[in-house]
């Protein structure tokens, strides 16, 4: 409904209750109304979803058309991102959230500071979906009264022109709310664990869950060691689990992304069952490192599988883990992600050790052969070093073309040395262009930065700090903080503005007419920053 359709329904209800509402304004129930546009959880699930499936169907027809998001560890850091990216852009069409189970980790825990490994409580991850979604609409509500307070001054100085601009303004606002594509981690548990959980998430606002295959109570981060997968049934049971969630609270069209360590992760905790030669599990079997043994060397307590008429010992570390063959990640990679797309998962997710785009392209070109508009969600990790890695893929491509590379040190890229330099050049241009040229050829629809925002909070609070307690004093917060939000119209510059100040104002208004005591008047320092 429009902003004149809200008014118009308001004043016939209250018009039907005999004076006793005649001290409610239409046009302010109309505001409110359309400042709370989602009014639960499962609200932006839907149109969330919808957004995401949209951008699935433009990407395939044009992979141009791929999208981004950032890690936010806080409500606050999305709406600012979001405000940011509206003033920069005008638009937030293809961009999105993401929230990193390691930041919610690292930051969110009761119990402190905690490694990537699942320890933290599940309830903080639908806990920050929940406040990333109260922020973002916030921001909306925030936006629109700006948008109310020009229309009440448009009209009371006869402007009749920007009133009606105004009024279609309000009724095309764009929302801050974004889809949010959600870590749940290995499912923290079983398949009982996960459904619960992913209906919380769903209950807060998520759209997409990403879900990965390593055992629940093994898990590590993706780009550390000790890695262990869990046979493909074991992880199916899980999607399923995830889109009975989405079904149950009647968001048909969520989004599943599946994420294999495959390529990282060289132990399993469970042989397969297979029932048949060349199942699911008698694949993932083939890969495990074994001896060919004769039955009466077999030792006591040993695993034995019968592999075409040949006994083979899986090796057994002391861990009770089994070994994968060396080498196979990859292939294991694209079975995983077969089997997912074939049972129920929307997008992929393949955690590489370096951003290379032709190590990426080479293992969805397999997996399209079987499923072709498998397409990827890819983290564009700060694991990665970024310059040292596209520094070595230049030198290594000028070597292999002939060009003369005696100038560098390949082993020493990463220096300031080699900064300005022909090949440093290049290689920024490539990581320049790498969301582009990998969403063309390697089927990634989706690029994200896992922990973007944790690395940017610890700079900007390091620099401030060196200045703030150092020889600059105050000056150090005045010149790099509070001058630059100003010159470059950083939105909460205006603090009070930004926390709800003028929103409450605008309530009391509603509330007790002229009787109102708001705090945005004459002396409000805030004031100051009108110019």
């Amino acid at each position: 409904m429009s902003y004149q359709d809200h008014s118009a329904s308001i004043r016939q209800l209250v018009g039907r209750q005999n004076g006793t509402w005649d001290g409610i304004d239409p046009e302010a129930v109309a505001r409110m109304r359309l400042q709370n546009r989602f009014q639960t959880g499962l609200d932006i699930a839907r149109y969330t979803a919808a957004i995401m499936r949209r951008d699935m169907a433009a990407y395939d027809a044009d992979p141009a058309n791929y999208t981004q998001s950032l890690g936010c560890w806080h409500g606050f850091i999305g709406q600012q991102k979001m405000i940011s990216i509206k003033k920069h852009f005008g638009s937030t069409e293809r961009r999105y959230l993401y929230l990193s189970g390691w930041m919610v980790a690292a930051l969110r825990s009761d119990f402190g500071p905690l490694p990537d490994q699942s320890m933290h409580e599940k309830t903080s991850v639908p806990a920050l979906i929940e406040e990333l979604y109260t922020f973002l609409r916030q921001a909306d509500a925030r936006e629109l009264g700006m948008m109310f307070r020009d229309l009440d001054h448009a009209r009371d100085s006869g402007n009749a022109l920007e009133a009606q601009r105004l009024l279609q303004a309000v009724d095309n606002h764009q929302t801050h709310v974004v889809p949010i594509i959600a870590d749940i981690d290995a499912g923290f548990g079983n398949a009982e664990a996960t459904y619960l959980l992913a209906k919380k998430m769903i209950e807060a606002g998520a759209c997409a869950l990403q879900i990965e295959n390593q055992v629940s109570d093994e898990k590590q981060c993706g780009h550390q060691d000790g890695k262990v997968t869990v046979p493909h049934e074991d992880f199916l049971a899980k999607v399923r689990a995830c889109r009975y969630a989405f079904l149950e609270l009647g968001v048909e069209d969520g989004i599943i992304v599946t994420r294999t360590d495959s390529l990282g992760a060289g132990l399993t905790k469970q042989i397969a069952v297979s029932k048949a030669p060349g199942d699911l599990g008698d694949q993932y079997n083939s890969y495990l490192d074994c001896e060919e043994i004769d039955p009466s060397t077999a030792r006591n307590g040993d695993v034995i599988l019968n592999r075409d008429g040949r006994l083979m010992r899986p090796k057994r570390l002391p861990s009770n883990l089994f070994q994968f063959r060396e080498g196979t990640g990859a292939d294991r990679c694209v079975m995983d992600c077969i089997a997912s797309l074939q049972n129920g998962a929307d997008l992929l997710w393949i955690e590489t050790e370096k951003p290379h785009i032709e190590q990426i392209a080479s293992m969805v070109d397999r997996i399209r052969e079987a499923v072709p508009n498998a397409k990827l969600v890819y983290n564009n990790s700060p694991s990665f070093n970024w310059t040292l890695n596209f520094r070595q893929q230049v030198f290594d491509a000028w070597a292999e073309a002939g060009k003369d590379v005696s100038a560098y040190d390949r082993a020493r890229l990463m220096s300031v040395d080699y900064d300005g330099t022909p090949l440093a050049d290049e290689a920024d241009e490539r990581i320049r262009t790498f969301q582009k040229d990998s969403a063309a050829r390697a089927g990634i629809f989706h690029h994200l930065i896992t922990l973007p925002t944790y690395h940017t909070a610890a700079l900007s609070t390091d620099n401030l700090a060196r200045e703030y307690f150092g020889a600059a004093g105050m000056l150090g917060y005045v010149r790099d903080v509070q001058r630059k939000e100003l010159r470059e119209g950083i939105a909460c510059v205006k603090h009070q503005n930004m926390s709800g100040s003028d929103i409450g104002d605008d309530h009391k208004e509603y509330f007790a007419g002229e009787a109102a005591l708001k705090a945005g008047g004459a002396h409000n320092t805030m004031n100051q920053f009108a110019a």
